[in-house]
């Protein structure tokens, strides 16, 4: 059967009648999702509830300072290791151990020194010595030590003392052995290839290298960390500078769309594939000038992870990743734009009207700022309530030993462990540190805590999300049904919107973001199982987790997709969510075609606009960083990785930019529904005008009215949903 597109399937319901009366979004409405509002209130009490006990459990001090076997942080202050604020190891090769990799704790004692041992020397040489030595030797054993009264054997057994020194240096506040290598590759300790452990044993440097890798397992992240964190602290008031830069361009280019729209789109564009392609043509560069240096041709996966992350700068194959990358994207850019030739011309059409939207609209470029705040309360709540749960746990002391022993692993009591059976059955075991835990009902359901924290954190957050895309989908169809602009939009309609969906539909938002929020942390739980099973061999497990790994980006996407114009529907008629969101699905089913042709096209257009900001950020801000601008050289601040500072201002240019552009998505969006609508509503007799610009309704109507399409057929059906599925995610 032969139908013409404005008599759709009914399966996918009626289209609206004409109503004289309807001037946009409805004034008298009720509150909606009522139960899911209580719901919501109900969980930010208990994520307040949460956040509270945190932070009266926690310390985030175990996360900053090291702590000794007692469990004392090393360089506290107000504390008697106030000056003591490195971590001194009696025996750093029991730091090999595999049990370092499973409770992150060395079975060694663990002592808060001032400074770590520059000199060679045993306890038997620091007992026979001089004064000078003992005294020497003491700062690292534990208090009271009276090397009169007691042997070498018995400090030993009692583990007061280490057995020796080495000459150290600290690192991440910890002391570690001065490994050095010699011509050849030897490895040297403090100039020394061997050395005596004080109990009879001669020990090889290599040996010590071995040990120091494994106790810095835990602490090599924190070195990269530490110089990232100098990086900012160096580079802080030009990255804030330069997302100053990304806001004024973004503003500009707003701007500009408001009154060149056609032009500026042409112009983003070009300089987006002229952008692309400088830097295919500096990765070339880079890479032909390497060639022929030494170890430029050295592969990434022989170089393995460095925590000096320039040093993949240095070497061919780098460059030749990011010029292949940057590469397919130019091409794929390209050859969309050819396909999309004639489809761009309409898509700057309802971009010009989303300008005039704007431009009667202004105050609404400022609502993403509203939108960043809320996001970073909701942010910095999360991660300072992560921080207090993870350090909420309470010191656990375990029997560490030497020879074998039923009592091994067990927990115990420092207080009590030296009149306790353990020490009379194993004489060599020690009561040491083992790490944070507990027994108690909190600490039983602390991973539930932090299970709620996470969920808790992307339900606000799409809440705070779906509340701006409410606010500005209702102030844009206020515009749009205004017949005679601006005299009949209303005062301040961002602000009517707001109080609009604050009031009415806080249960509607909370509905819609509690979905997509259950879809997300499904992927964060399927993601953390890809992390466990890296190392499993069962194929079929892989290949089913990634399987439910692209299902559930598809359904979120999706999911995404259909709560954003859910939203449009609820600002527009005040109904619940799940009617709301029927009725946008039905109302593009019922446009298929232009969902396709027009509304993707367009936010394909402003994700070049994004690019395009990024693009200009992120090359000046590698010019400036990387020292190759000669005039501003000595300006540019001295880093330890000039990435930090580049990688920051492209991520924080992209979310300015995604701020100002989805204001402009929001309302092509808005835009579109309304059309739709506005189709459906009139037939273009005289008597029922079309809400939108004569201009925009002949160029828009004619993707519909120009072709027919035959419903009943199912190759042209198969064909429109896949249209339909490829566009939306």
């Amino acid at each position: 059967m032969e139908l013409e597109e404005k008599n759709p399937d009914p399966k996918y319901g009626e289209s609206r009648k004409f109503d004289p009366n309807f001037k946009g979004p409805i004034h008298n409405r009720g509150c909606t999702d009522i139960l899911c509002c209580i719901l919501f209130i109900l969980a930010l009490l208990g994520y307040f509830a949460v956040g509270i006990l945190a932070w009266s459990q926690g310390d985030p001090r175990k996360v900053i300072y090291p702590t000794d076997s007692r469990g004392q942080f090393c360089g506290q202050a107000g504390t008697p290791l106030e000056k003591k604020r490195l971590l001194f190891y009696f025996n750093i090769l029991k730091c090999a151990s595999p049990l370092v990799l499973l409770e992150f704790q060395c079975p060694t004692t663990q002592l808060c020194v001032e400074s770590c041992p520059d000199r060679h020397l045993t306890l038997v040489k620091a007992k026979l010595g001089n004064k000078e030595d003992r005294e020497y030797y003491k700062q690292y054993c534990k208090d009271g030590v009276d090397f009169a009264k007691l042997s070498p054997p018995e400090i030993l057994r009692d583990s007061l003392c280490p057995a020796m020194l080495m000459p150290s240096k600290p690192f991440t506040r910890r002391c570690l052995p001065a490994l050095g290598t010699m011509k050849g590759g030897v490895v040297v300790v403090g100039n020394e290839t061997s050395f005596s452990d004080g109990e009879g044993n001669n020990i090889n440097a290599t040996d010590v290298l071995e040990a120091s890798k494994k106790s810095n397992v835990v602490v090599e992240a924190r070195q990269v960390a530490m110089r990232i964190f100098e990086d900012y602290t160096q580079s802080w008031h030009w990255i804030l500078l330069g997302l100053v830069i990304a806001m004024v361009v973004s503003l500009i280019f707003i701007v500009l769309l408001r009154f060149l729209a056609g032009v500026m789109v042409w112009v983003m564009i070009v300089l987006v594939i002229l952008v692309i392609g400088y830097g295919i043509f500096h990765c070339f560069m880079e890479f032909r000038s390497l060639k022929g240096e030494p170890g430029a041709d050295v592969t990434i996966r022989d170089l393995g992870l460095q925590t000096d992350f320039s040093v993949y700068l240095q070497i061919r194959q780098t460059w030749l990743a990011f010029m292949i990358i940057l590469a397919i994207v130019e091409v794929i850019i390209i050859m969309l734009l050819i396909f999309l030739r004639k489809r761009i011309l309409i898509a700057i059409a309802l971009i010009k009207e989303a300008s005039r939207a704007v431009g009667h609209v202004m105050s609404s470029l400022f609502y993403p700022l509203l939108t960043f705040a809320l996001l970073a309360i909701v942010i910095a709540y999360w991660a300072i309530t992560a921080v207090f749960l993870s350090t909420s746990n309470e010191q656990v002391y375990k029997v560490f030993n030497k020879t074998d022993c039923d009592y091994s692993r067990e927990t115990c009591d420092p207080k009590t462990f030296n009149t306790s059976n353990v020490s009379a059955q194993c004489p060599d075991a020690e009561c040491l540190f083992a790490f944070y835990g507990g027994e108690t009902l909190y600490h039983k359901y602390l991973i539930l805590f932090q299970f709620y924290n996470v969920f808790l954190f992307f339900w606000c957050a799409n809440f705070v999300t779906a509340l701006g895309q409410v606010t500005l989908s209702g102030a844009f169809a206020s515009y749009y049904w205004a017949f005679k602009k601006p005299e009949d939009i209303p005062a301040y309609p961002i602000f009517a919107s707001l109080g609009r969906a604050l009031r009415y539909h806080t249960g509607s938002l909370a509905f819609g973001s509690l979905i997509l929020s259950l879809v997300q942390v499904i992927r964060v739980f399927l993601e953390y199982l890809d992390h466990k099973l890296k190392g499993a061999q069962n194929k079929f497990a892989k290949f089913l987790l990634s399987c439910m790994k692209c299902c559930f980006w598809c359904l979120e996407k999706c999911i995404k997709f259909l709560n954003r114009n859910a939203y449009i529907m609820i600002a527009i008629y005040g109904k619940s969510f799940c009617p709301s969101a029927r009725d946008a699905f039905f109302l593009l089913m019922r446009n298929i075609v232009r969902v396709a042709v027009l509304d993707k096209v367009t936010d394909f257009l402003l994700f070049l606009g994004k690019l395009l900001i990024v693009g200009i950020v992120g090359i000046f801000s590698f010019f400036f960083f990387s020292g190759r601008i000669k005039a501003v050289e000595e300006a540019a601040p001295s880093l330890n990785y000039y990435w930090v500072p580049i990688l920051t201002l492209v991520v924080g240019s992209y979310l300015i930019a995604h701020g100002f552009f989805s204001v402009y998505a929001m309302c092509v969006d808005t835009l579109f529904l309304c059309f739709c609508e506005d189709l459906e509503r009139n037939d273009g007799s005289s008597e029922r005008p079309y809400f939108m610009s004569p201009e925009l309704h002949e160029i828009l109507s004619k993707t519909k009215r120009g072709k027919k399409i035959r419903l009943g057929e199912p190759q042209t059906m198969k064909k429109l949903y896949n249209n339909f599925v490829i566009w939306t995610c």
